[in-house]
């Protein structure tokens, strides 16, 4: 069976979409055809990928708003229409930065918080807001970006892997509630990804000790590209994922397996 991926008509709302992994959804979500809403805090980094997707021949909007503000989300999405697909993809700390790593016994509740309000409510928040829509469709994909710190811990890093952790459970709910409803949730968990936050590093410490000791871990000696998740996620958004739901699927370079 040849298989082929058309998401022409269906519109796919990606959030943190302006830079990084987002960034490179959108551009394999409009290579599928689908019509794109590009969700970011800056709207400058929203209009540059709608641009961008608009070249590529595909159907975009910018929808500016934080994933973190219920209301904004709500009324972002009211105004934006019908969303099939949901990504959520926003990952970084919002405007307010991520909290200093360190040990969990030396952390205070203050530098959780930007972790939970992001990589969890965010999600939380979207997903709350496009799914009446999509069980009244019988129709929907939801598609939540999560991190190989919430499958297997990370040391100095608990409030983000918690968030993670909280985020993927939180699919599995939802695709538990709501398959008799045509709706999908899955979650893809990625390695350490090669992104505007890391390029620097990468770029100017890619031969470096603390690099090599980061590499030694995967199997793939390379950190993540966005276009690595990319071609999972689309398929998940189409049609062929349609018996797909609940799952946690691993995009790491082999950094940890799954069964």
């Amino acid at each position: 069976m040849a298989i082929h991926i058309d998401l022409t008509g269906r519109r796919v709302l990606i959030t943190g979409a302006g830079q990084g992994v987002g960034r490179g959804l959108a551009h394999a979500f409009a290579a599928a055809g689908a019509e794109i809403l590009i969700n970011d805090l800056h709207s400058d980094r929203a209009d540059t990928v709608v641009d961008e997707v608009r070249a590529l021949g595909a159907q975009a909007s910018p929808a500016v708003f934080d994933v973190t503000d219920f209301e904004a989300v709500t009324d972002a999405v009211a105004a934006a229409g019908a969303v099939d697909v949901l990504i959520n993809n926003a990952g970084n700390a919002g405007a307010e930065g991520f909290g200093g790593r360190g040990p969990f016994a030396e952390s205070e509740p203050s530098a959780w918080e930007p972790y939970l309000r992001v990589n969890l409510y965010g999600a939380m928040y979207c997903t709350r807001a496009v799914l009446p829509a999509m069980i009244g469709h019988k129709w929907g994909r939801i598609i939540t970006v999560v991190s190989d710190a919430g499958r297997t811990g990370d040391a100095n890093g608990a409030a983000y892997a918690a968030s993670k952790a909280g985020a993927a459970g939180l699919t599995r709910s939802i695709a538990a509630e709501n398959g008799r409803h045509g709706v999908t949730a899955n979650n893809i968990a990625l390695g350490t990804m090669r992104t505007p936050m890391t390029e620097t590093f990468w770029a100017e410490h890619a031969d470096s000790p603390q690099a090599k000791a980061i590499l030694q871990n995967y199997a793939i000696r390379r950190p993540g590209r966005p276009d690595d998740a990319a071609a999972l996620a689309v398929l998940l958004a189409s049609d062929h994922g349609a018996w797909i739901t609940g799952q946690t699927i691993p995009v790491n370079g082999g950094f940890s397996f799954a069964l």
